[in-house]
């Protein structure tokens, strides 16, 4: 667990980038500090490591006043990612990760082992090793960074914006590869973004803080969109809050309904028909009569897991099909049944029925 008591920078021109925070960070959980520019999120994020020193004020990690350590020390038993991933470009993948290891007096055979261990876990070829940063991908180079981070198996790790560099289908795969490592390390992270949707996603809790290093709110990501505390955190989130909220509403009352699929190469009646392989897993749509095949489809929108799914889920895959008809899929991704915008809103109605009830 990680403590902010009463914790100030002021910097010497007399900016106050954090003002008197005060907050507990859960221990093997997600923590994600959002807000705008200038807001003091990085600010506290560095405070944690004594790469910024705070003012005035206590900052524990495990009940230990981080103050009384030695920096290196420190520094050494947490993990950190920044932006571009900052690596050694003189350094092979393979040495990069291996870095804090060999500070730590690890013997280098034992450092490279583990670094090819870690290759394997964020998703990277070990074929990559022995090639340098500046011919990796920016996602390739950030999965290197975090590789980095969890090298000697930190309880700690601060990640200042990492994925913000790359672009949205990257970054998206790297949130998705972050929430696997989680679930499996469960490790005390605090990631640092500008970017409200990213943090409602990655955050078991979230930190909104305002111009002026003051906390808005700090709760868990469904109390956030549904119930904001103020102004400030109600325009912060945004005005499709309520859209982004489905996503913490379970979408178990849904009622599936029949699609009428065909597959490859078979003749499709007329409307639409949805196009399935060998073993009931959905390809595309076909519009109208006729023969099917993979060239002819029409791509089948958002795909919505009827077993873990989310109404928000459920919504998306309504909207984004051509037919209007979202397509419900099972654990294994074969075609479970459909399910309309309007069975959503339906089963929305009744959930807020329950809730002010």
């Amino acid at each position: 667990m990680i403590e902010f008591r009463g914790v100030t920078k002021q910097f010497p021109d007399g900016t106050v980038a954090v003002d008197k925070l005060d907050m507990k960070v859960d221990g093997g959980r997600i923590t994600v500090f959002v807000g705008p520019s200038g807001c003091g999120k990085t600010t506290s994020l560095r405070m944690v490591n004594r790469m910024i020193e705070p003012s005035s004020g206590t900052i524990t990690v495990d009940g230990q006043d981080i103050m009384a350590q030695d920096p290196a020390d420190l520094r050494r038993g947490i993990g950190y990612v920044i932006q571009n991933a900052g690596l050694f470009p003189h350094k092979t993948i393979r040495d990069n990760i291996a870095t804090v290891p060999l500070l730590l007096g690890w013997s280098k055979a034992r450092a490279r082992e583990r670094a090819m261990e870690l290759m394997e876990i964020v998703g990277l070829d070990t074929q990559m090793a022995q090639r340098y940063p500046a011919q990796l991908s920016g996602g390739q180079q950030q999965r290197v960074g975090v590789a980095r981070a969890l090298a000697a198996d930190p309880p700690v790790l601060l990640m200042d914006e990492p994925f913000s560099a790359v672009d949205p289908v990257v970054r998206e795969t790297l949130q998705e590869e972050l929430l696997r490592l989680q679930s499996e390390l469960a490790k005390t992270i605090v990631f640092v973004t500008h970017d409200i949707d990213e943090a409602v996603k990655l955050g078991d809790m979230v930190a909104v803080f305002r111009t002026g290093g003051h906390l808005a709110q700090y709760d868990e990501p469904g109390v956030l969109l549904s119930r904001p505390a103020n102004g400030f955190v109600d325009g912060f989130v945004g005005r499709d809050r309520g859209y982004r909220g489905l996503g913490f509403v379970t979408s178990t009352g849904l009622s599936l309904g029949e699609l009428p699929t065909v597959t490859v190469g078979a003749s499709a009646p007329e409307g639409w028909s949805l196009v399935v392989d060998a073993d009931g897993r959905p390809l595309g749509w076909h519009s109208g009569a006729g023969t099917t095949s993979e060239q002819g489809l029409i791509p089948g929108g958002s795909l919505y897991d009827a077993e873990s799914g989310s109404l928000r889920s459920a919504l998306d895959a309504a909207l984004s099909s051509p037919s209007g008809q979202g397509v419900a899929v099972d654990p294994e991704g074969r075609v479970a049944g459909g399910v309309s915008a309007d069975e959503v809103l339906r089963v929305l109605a009744e959930a807020r029925a329950d809730e002010a009830a």
